[in-house]
């Protein structure tokens, strides 16, 4: 289905069977370009990529965009089909969305850019298959272990006991009446408005692609599976992790950290103390710019991203 090239219906839309799910996915581009994979972060999908993916195809890219399990026009899974979901099972998705769609390889890699929780993925998905991914720009890098003290270890009772309460609170928040009163009233421009440094309350169209998914029948059971997951992962599945054994590759793909220095969801400080842990990352700083660096300064965003692979990547571009 062909739609149009810029805003929020961007690019040809496919969807795309994995696992026994439906995943929605869009592509912007010519065949023969360098392929690049758009992540979108927490009750977000696609679309939000609606000032970025024309850019992109236009300087010489392939621009793909997927919504992840869960999220957007893919499928919200019950609890039966998935009682858990993390970030390891979408970097699950991401490598074979890869290797099935984008058919990336070791002469074929693919640029990957995240929006926040679809930055974690990019990263988890570099660490498992690097063969796949050329370079990962995060924008922003957020992981609650990162904020939490380095090297606790829980014993296994206790952590048992642990993921059991997580899993019984989850289950008794009423989310199916939750959801959709925030999807419905003003509470979701609330807690959108908390994302952005600027305005949102004249963006309708912003508005719109955030609620619309919250709306369907399924978003209540996939947030419960999607806290749970979150909750209850092992550490191997943390940024903190990933980035450690990253670190110990004599031969890595490179990774920028791209913060918008008024983010109020994940500060700034959390990249400046990864940039001092890793000096081989990078760290770019956007100004008057929250939490979706993407959307909400697209033209710095879009030529810094331009011109950081320009630096740091071996690649033949065709401007359209």
């Amino acid at each position: 289905m062909s739609h149009q090239d810029t805003g929020a219906l961007w690019g040809q839309w496919h969807n795309w069977s994995w696992n026994g799910f439906r995943s929605h996915w869009r592509v912007l581009g010519k065949g023969n370009q360098v392929p690049m994979l758009l992540l979108h972060g927490f009750g977000a999908h696609s679309a939000h990529w609606r000032n970025n993916a024309c850019f992109f195809a236009n300087a010489g890219f392939k621009v793909y965009g997927l919504d992840l399990i869960g999220f957007g026009q893919s499928d919200q899974p019950t609890s039966k089909q998935l009682p858990k979901l993390n970030n390891q099972f979408w970097a699950e998705q991401v490598i074979a969305f890869l290797e099935e769609i984008v058919q990336s390889s070791k002469n074929k890699k693919t640029i990957i850019i995240g929006n926040s929780l679809g930055s974690l993925t990019a990263v988890n998905a570099l660490l498992l298959r690097q063969d796949l991914i050329s370079a990962v720009i995060a924008a922003p890098l957020p992981d609650p272990a990162l904020v939490q003290n380095k090297r606790t270890s829980t014993p296994n009772c206790l952590e048992s006991i642990r993921r059991l309460i997580i899993n019984i609170i989850f289950h008794l928040i009423p989310l199916e009446i939750i959801v959709p009163l925030i999807s419905r009233t003003g509470l979701i421009r609330l807690g959108l408005q908390f994302a952005y440094h600027h305005s949102v309350k004249s963006d309708q169209e912003l508005n719109n692609l955030i609620a619309k998914p919250a709306r369907r029948e399924g978003a209540a059971m996939a947030l419960r599976a999607m806290c749970i997951g979150m909750a209850t992962r092992p550490r191997s599945f943390t940024a903190p992790f990933f980035l450690e054994m990253l670190s110990k590759q004599s031969f890595r793909s490179p990774i920028l950290l791209l913060w918008g220095r008024e983010d109020k969801l994940v500060p700034l400080q959390i990249g400046q103390r990864l940039l001092q842990e890793h000096p081989w990352l990078e760290l770019a700083v956007l100004e008057n710019t929250g939490h979706c660096p993407h959307d909400e300064s697209p033209k710095e965003f879009n030529q810094y991203v331009l011109k950081w692979l320009d630096l740091n990547l071996d690649i033949t571009r065709q401007e359209a």
